[in-house]
């Protein structure tokens, strides 16, 4: 039986992964969690054989809660699962220790192969995100000004470019609107640009809106 936990803020993500793992008798969803912080209490508590985690939770959140589990020597496996299938994206959180990268738009069975093989401490990314990987270390886009963003920058700049505003992103990733503010003029000096305008066209150049 593997037992899982799992991390989304939204209950209609998670009341869906539920009834699709009903229907296996070898996976037993044994907790939820909608943060970070709920994440890291679960497994004080309690164990599990596999966290299948989305990347936006609020508070600590993507690669920072990833390194943070993978502190303990006998670490859970990490499936992330998320909209984002942006190849830097995945290759920031497999890098900070995730076991596995697949995106919200996959197919049951994929999903239900990812975490069979996750489980079994195996690695798995998503086809179409290890072929994006792969031709991003041969571009130049490896060596883009975002790629020396923190975590909770790039989650900022993602936020930014969809159009939430700072009052939003504070709520949403569970900070002051203070903090929101340092984060995205340190962004903008990291990417060297002045205002929105220029913002949305670097995205638009650099494929962060995709």
């Amino acid at each position: 039986m593997i037992r899982l936990l799992i991390a989304d803020d939204h209950a209609i993500v998670r009341d869906g992964l539920k009834r699709i793992f009903a229907a296996e008798p070898d996976l037993q969803v044994v907790g939820e969690a909608v943060n970070g912080d709920g994440v890291l209490a679960w497994l004080a508590q309690d164990g599990c054989d596999l966290i299948l985690l989305d990347l936006n939770i609020p508070g600590i959140s993507g690669a920072e809660l990833i390194a943070c589990i993978k502190k303990d020597v006998n670490a859970y496996p990490i499936l992330v699962l998320t909209m984002h299938n942006e190849p830097s994206i995945a290759a920031r959180m497999l890098k900070a220790g995730a076991d596995g990268y697949i995106t919200k738009d996959c197919e049951s069975d994929v999903l239900l192969s990812a975490i069979r093989t996750v489980a079994a401490h195996g690695k798995y990314i998503a086809p179409e995100i290890a072929s994006k990987l792969a031709l991003e270390m041969t571009s130049a886009q490896a060596g883009a000004p975002h790629q020396s963003l923190s975590e909770r920058e790039l989650q900022v700049l993602r936020l930014l470019i969809a159009g939430d505003g700072l009052n939003d992103i504070a709520a949403r990733l569970s900070i002051s609107n203070k903090t929101v503010s340092t984060h995205k003029t340190r962004v903008m000096e990291k990417l060297k640009l002045s205002n929105m305008a220029e913002l949305m066209r670097y995205a638009m150049q650099h494929r962060l809106l995709e």
